[in-house]
C-alpha cells in the first residue's frame, strides 16, 4: 500500500470487550507498523483509561445502553444514540479509516454504522455463546463475523461467520515458565496452595461476600488467596481481610499473567474472555457464572466447559447460600488427581491462534479493497 493503514477499532465497557479489541489491535501494529490506529469507547467506560495506557488513542462517545429494569435514565437514550450517531460519522469521516473493526460495547454500533454507511469495510468478533444486541444488529451489514463458539449462524448470516475463538493477551502465552516470578512478586509462600478469586474487570458482590465468609476456612486450611474484588468493592473486602496475613486484595490485577502463574485453583466469573484465557493457562477452575447478564450467557459459557469436563460450575445461589454443588471449592483445591484432569481438559479448549486467525481475516477485507 501506498499509504499507512488507518484502522478503527471500537469494544469497551467491559474487560472482556477491551481486552480483545487490544489485543487485535497489538497483533495489527505488529504487522503493520507504520499502520494508524484509532480505537473509539465509551467516554464513562474503563475504556477511556486502558486503551491510551496500551499506547493507542481513544475517542469517547456519549453512549450507554438501555436499562433493563424501568429506570430515567432510558429517557435520555434516545438523545445519546443520536448525539453518538453524529459523532460516529464525523469520526470516520475525519480519520477516514480502510476499515473499521468491533468487539462489542456500547460504542459499537454507532461507530460500525458510521463506517458502513461511509462503504468502508466491517469486521466483528463475537466473544461470547450468545451474541449482544449491538452485534446482532450489526450483523446484517457487516462483511465478516468472527466468533469463538459453534452454532452462532442462529443469529448471524452463516456465510459471514469464521470460527476463530477468542483473542488473547500475547503475555499469557507462557505463564508456566513465570511461577517462581509470580511467587517473588505477590510475596506468597512457596509451600502453599494459592487460590486465585477473579470477579470480572468491575468486580462481583455475590463472589465477594462469599468469599469474606470463608476466610477463617482458607486460613485454617493454610490456602493463600489472591482476591481480585473490583474497584467498587475494595474498601470493604480490603476491612474484611485486614486480620489475614494469607489474603491479598486487589481492585485490580495488572499483572494477571503473574496471578494466574501462581494460582493452583482459580474461581471465575464465565465471561468469554476470561475462559479463553484459562484455557490458555490450563489451570483447574470453579466457574461461577453472573445470571445478570443477557440470556443467561455465562452460564452458557460455562457449560461448554463443564460438558468437556474442562471446569466445574457452581450456580451463583448455590455459592452465596453455600449450598452443596456436585464439586465444592474444597473439593477440587484438595483433590489432586481432580486437579489434573481439569487442568489437562481445559487445555484441549485453547485456541492459541485466534488473535492471527482474526487478523488474517482482517487483512481479506483489507486486500479485497485495495
Amino acid at each position: 500500500m501506498d499509504k499507512p493503514l488507518h484502522i478503527l477499532i471500537s469494544g469497551g465497557g467491559t474487560g472482556g470487550h477491551i481486552y480483545p479489541a487490544l489485543s487485535i489491535a497489538n497483533e495489527l501494529r505488529a504487522q503493520y507498523p507504520d499502520a494508524k490506529m484509532l480505537f473509539v469507547g465509551a467516554s464513562d467506560r474503563m475504556e477511556m483509561e486502558r486503551v491510551p495506557k496500551a499506547g493507542y488513542e481513544i475517542i469517547g462517545l456519549n453512549i450507554a445502553g438501555l436499562q433493563r429494569s424501568l429506570s430515567t435514565r432510558n429517557l435520555t437514550f434516545p438523545f445519546k444514540l443520536a448525539g453518538s450517531l453524529i459523532k460516529a460519522r464525523k469520526i470516520v469521516s475525519d480519520f477516514a479509516p480502510d476499515i473499521a473493526i468491533g468487539t462489542g460495547g456500547y460504542a459499537g454500533g454507532p461507530t460500525l454504522w458510521a463506517a458502513q454507511r461511509a462503504g468502508i469495510p466491517t469486521l466483528i468478533q463475537e466473544q461470547n455463546s450468545y451474541p449482544g444486541i449491538t452485534n446482532k444488529l450489526l450483523a446484517k451489514k457487516v462483511d465478516k463475523i468472527c466468533v469463538a463458539y459453534e452454532g452462532l449462524e442462529k443469529y448471524f448470516p452463516v456465510e459471514k461467520i469464521v470460527f476463530t475463538g477468542n483473542p488473547v493477551r500475547s503475555d499469557l502465552f507462557n505463564v508456566s515458565g513465570k511461577r517462581e516470578e509470580a511467587i517473588e512478586y505477590f510475596g506468597l509462600k512457596k509451600d502453599r496452595k494459592t487460590l486465585l478469586i477473579i470477579g470480572g474487570s468491575l468486580g462481583a458482590r455475590a463472589i465477594n461476600e462469599r468469599v469474606g465468609d470463608r476466610l477463617i476456612d482458607f486460613h485454617n486450611s493454610k490456602i493463600q488467596l489472591i482476591w481480585q474484588c473490583g474497584r467498587l468493592y475494595v474498601e470493604k473486602c480490603r476491612t474484611v481481610a485486614k486480620e489475614y496475613d494469607n489474603v491479598q486484595v486487589h481492585p485490580f490485577l495488572e499483572r494477571i499473567d503473574l496471578a494466574y502463574a501462581a494460582a493452583d485453583v482459580i474461581v471465575s466469573r464465565a465471561g468469554a474472555g476470561t475462559l479463553s484465557e484459562l484455557a490458555l493457562v490450563g489451570k483447574p477452575a470453579m466457574l461461577i457464572p453472573s445470571p445478570n447478564v443477557a440470556e443467561d450467557h455465562q452460564k452458557k459459557n460455562a457449560m461448554a466447559l463443564v460438558d468437556e469436563g474442562a471446569a466445574v460450575m457452581v450456580e451463583e445461589r448455590e455459592w452465596a447460600h453455600g449450598g452443596r454443588p456436585k464439586y465444592g471449592l474444597g473439593e477440587v483445591i484438595s483433590d489432586p488427581e481432580l486437579m489434573t484432569r481439569l487442568s489437562k481438559n481445559i487445555k484441549r479448549m485453547a485456541k492459541p491462534n485466534a488473535t492471527k486467525d482474526i487478523v488474517a481475516e482482517i487483512k481479506k477485507l483489507v486486500e479485497r479493497e485495495s
